[in-house]
């Protein structure tokens, strides 16, 4: 292959080792660091250059994906900024057996190009080829204003003590099997440690078992690098019949300082599971503070948001 390429597909077995701990079913902070790295490749191929995850969008996930599927994780270029590239991923498996794939998610990746100075540097432009081309094209411009509506949303809100919600808070060093190509932590291995603080949350409030259904607008601020001190937060905000709403920030700090920074951002929808894997009730959350009060607004509004952007065309693959 010579010249940057738009698309890459790479397939692969889920393992025994990709599962959640209550069950067969590979774990979401699993599928969100396939996520993370076929979008990586894709970029780097087009860019021909170090990238890094900026934006992760509306990934619901839709079907489960068994221990011993076959996995393909499709990874196509759908609109160029002047340094960034959205990213279309389409994951779907199948089991070995059969062979009819099923997709499990299929959500829109933002990476964003750096020289050897770690700042944004230039990409080539991506022009459609075809009329499929020209509709994930304009989907992905459609859905810029609603980015910038939802991250106007998110920076507004406060997360303090006053708050008294359910919380679970994780600690540790980002270690040196976190790396990537960069000397830096993982895209996807930041969004399996969310996806980790968030189901912890989840249980811990409702007593059952939980599995991730959405994870909307993961951002990315800054990266961790290896060696810094890790803090995951996890922190309810708002509950449905079934469904909670946890809202998670990563933030990073080096040993030597005492300020932690935040890295990552985003809300995460969590069903609760019965004992025979059932969408089950969970208990209702009431706000108490003033706080409690504004997070549960905002997560209500960014529900209302997102109404519709959820939906994806078509994706053909080549």
């Amino acid at each position: 292959m010579t010249g940057p390429s738009d698309e890459l597909t790479l397939r692969f077995l889920a393992s025994p080792t990709d599962v959640a701990s209550m069950g067969g079913k590979v774990h979401a902070g699993k599928v969100l660091e396939w996520i993370d790295k076929a979008a990586y490749a894709c970029a780097v191929g087009w860019s021909q250059s170090y990238c890094v995850t900026a934006y992760v969008g509306s990934v619901s996930f839709v079907a489960p994906i068994e221990s011993g599927n076959l996995v393909e994780v499709h990874a196509k270029l759908i609109y160029t900024g002047t340094s960034s590239m959205h990213i279309r991923v389409n994951v779907s498996s199948a089991d070995p057996r059969v062979g009819l794939y099923v997709t499990s998610t299929d959500c829109v990746v933002i990476f964003v190009a750096v020289g050897l100075d770690a700042r944004p540097t230039p990409v080539p432009a991506w022009t459609p080829q075809s009329a499929a081309d020209v509709e994930l094209h304009t989907d992905a411009l459609n859905r810029i204003g609603v980015r910038a509506r939802i991250a106007e949303a998110m920076k507004g809100q406060v997360y303090s003590d006053v708050g008294t919600a359910e919380r679970i808070t994780l600690r540790f060093p980002a270690a040196p099997t976190d790396v990537n190509w960069g000397g830096k932590t993982h895209g996807g291995t930041v969004m399996r440690w969310i996806d980790e603080a968030t189901i912890a949350c989840a249980s811990t409030w409702s007593g059952l078992d939980a599995i991730t259904v959405y994870s909307g607008g993961i951002r990315f601020y800054r990266p961790i690098p290896i060696g810094h001190l890790v803090e995951v937060e996890a922190r309810l905000v708002h509950t449905g019949r079934s469904a909670m709403h946890i809202s998670t920030h990563v933030r990073s700090r080096d040993p030597k300082n005492r300020e932690f920074e935040l890295t990552t951002h985003c809300l995460t929808i969590v069903a609760g599971l019965d004992d025979r894997g059932h969408t089950t009730e969970v208990p209702p959350w009431h706000p108490v503070s003033d706080e409690d009060h504004a997070l549960d607004r905002h997560a209500r509004e960014l529900s209302d948001l997102r109404q519709g952007s959820t939906r994806l065309p078509p994706l053909t693959h080549a």
